[in-house]
């Protein structure tokens, strides 16, 4: 009767050995926009970009909705390439954007669909104001249902207007339109509506994910993280596009101060950013098993 323990013992060790192996060459981009948010490709084009990387893992990251989870991971399956649920949630605090990442939340969890859609709604009221604010300068051959159909969702922003803006040569580039137009301080600039960023990671962890702050070196609040961390921060992005290795070195060492995942990715938004790409960045599989069993303390 003893041997059959044993037995049992050794095959779990071979297995799991077995599945270090199969996964130690694996790498992913866990920072990916699609057209369902400001991005420009769609979950095919993801897809085909993602298999030319030779990730093994992405997860679509759009701003403020989930839209475009499903149709990425349908397309990959035929490549069997893992694509993981994810969000960024547009927080702030104090006049600064925080963004917060969620990793492996459950779509289906009606609090998160809720408040999604209440922040697509606003996306729409602030598009509405900005347009009418553009019509007091001058600008009235723009309509709301134009730059939203560039959007597959409701999930607008500035970028679509600016493209809009762009396309109809009222502006000789999309910069200029924020510059001189829609960018902060700008007349033709509204607010939009945010969380905080405590909010942010609450939402995300009832929708049993785990919750990320993205690229800090950006948003420049690292004052804050002991806040957050308190409020269930698991994890931070700290390898991202054209940021230097001491920048890198520094997050890692608040990463290890506060015992949080380091996470990384592109930030990839297709053609509406020419300075990144999928898998600009690439991350050890690793570190997806990490928030795997993050994710079990959600749950």
């Amino acid at each position: 009767m003893s041997a059959l323990p044993q037995q049992n013992s050794l095959a779990v060790e071979e297995s799991h050995s077995l599945e270090q192996t199969s996964t130690k060459n694996m790498t992913a981009d866990l920072h990916i926009h699609t057209h369902f948010s400001d991005g420009t490709s769609s979950p095919q084009e993801v897809i085909e970009q993602t298999h030319r990387a030779e990730l093994s893992c992405i997860s679509i990251t759009d701003h403020d909705t989930i839209d475009g989870v499903t149709p990425t991971q349908l397309c990959a399956q035929a490549l069997e390439i893992e694509v993981i649920a994810g969000i960024e949630l547009s927080s702030g605090l104090d006049n600064k954007d925080i963004h917060i990442l969620g990793y492996l939340i459950d779509c289906q969890n009606e609090t998160l669909k809720s408040e999604l859609n209440h922040m697509q709604n606003a996306r729409i009221e602030r598009m509405r104001q900005m347009i009418e604010k553009l019509k007091t300068l001058g600008i009235d051959n723009i309509s709301l249902e134009e730059v939203c159909i560039l959007s597959k969702s409701k999930s607008v922003g500035r970028p679509h207007l600016a493209s809009v803006m762009h396309k109809k040569g009222l502006v000789s580039s999309l910069r200029e339109a924020f510059d001189k137009y829609i960018g902060e301080g700008c007349p033709a600039y509204v607010e939009k509506y945010k969380m905080t960023p405590f909010e942010a990671i609450k939402l995300i962890r009832q929708a049993k994910g785990v919750a990320v702050l993205a690229h800090p070196m950006v948003t420049n609040r690292d004052e804050l993280i002991p806040r957050m961390v308190e409020a269930g921060l698991q994890g931070i992005e700290v390898y991202y596009p054209n940021y230097s290795n001491n920048t890198i070195s520094y997050y890692e060492g608040i990463a290890r101060k506060h015992n949080l995942i380091t996470t990384g990715g592109s930030d990839s938004h297709g053609a509406a950013k020419d300075n990144t790409y999928i898998g600009k960045i690439k991350i050890s599989y690793s570190i997806v098993q990490q928030l795997k069993e993050a994710a079990k303390t959600s749950r």
